[in-house]
């Protein structure tokens, strides 16, 4: 019997179901951006959604999977991800959440990004966080606060807190933050995800 795409799956449980044909890459991108859609309505942890990227990720895994080289791809294949809004990827807007850059568009990828991606990771956008990565609730954004998925009226920690939020809410599997001095760990805490 085949067993349906959950945002509450694993690395592991997804790559298996991706081998095992019960859904496509495509699919878990589709359902990926849906919940983001739905629940970020309330956690806010989203600056913007990159979904042409998404899908052409997606598609670039099943036609490995169709073409029979799923091996041959990265450790992320077909894993949605998304990125803190300190790290470039060409094509987006990268805010640091201010004002001030609102409209900057990445003339670049980060190298830590395009590894991701390299590694078959599926990217679904770019996440809030305090502006410039200075402080330690994810309040200090000019464009919204983020919320605790576990409680709306809690902050998720930060300065990476979309980051963790989005993966506690189940909208991305694995997300990528930046921390000097506790800004990745502390939003892990707060949100009860590792980091």
């Amino acid at each position: 019997s085949l067993m349906a795409f959950s945002t509450d799956m694993g690395i592991a449980q997804i790559q298996a179901g991706l081998r095992a044909g019960d859904f496509t890459a495509r699919e878990v991108a589709k359902a990926a951006l849906a919940h983001i859609k739905a629940a970020d309505e309330k956690v806010h942890a989203f600056l913007e959604l990159t979904e042409e990227a998404a899908y052409a990720a997606a598609d670039r895994v099943d036609a490995a999977i169709a073409a029979g080289s799923f091996d041959e791809l990265g450790p992320l294949a077909g894993i949605p991800c998304a990125f803190k809004d300190n790290m470039n990827q060409e094509g987006t807007h990268t805010t640091c959440a201010s004002h001030m850059l609102e409209n900057y568009v990445s003339p670049y990828t980060a190298t830590c990004v395009q590894r991701i991606i390299d590694a078959g990771g599926v990217p679904l956008g770019k996440l809030n966080m305090d502006e410039f990565a200075m402080g330690s609730s994810t309040e200090t954004s000019y464009f919204h606060t983020t919320h605790n998925p576990h409680n709306l009226e809690c902050v998720p920690g930060g300065s990476s807190g979309g980051s963790a939020a989005a993966v506690a809410a189940g909208e991305a599997i694995l997300t990528l933050g930046s921390d000097t001095g506790g800004s990745i760990r502390q939003p892990s805490s707060y949100c009860g995800i590792v980091g």
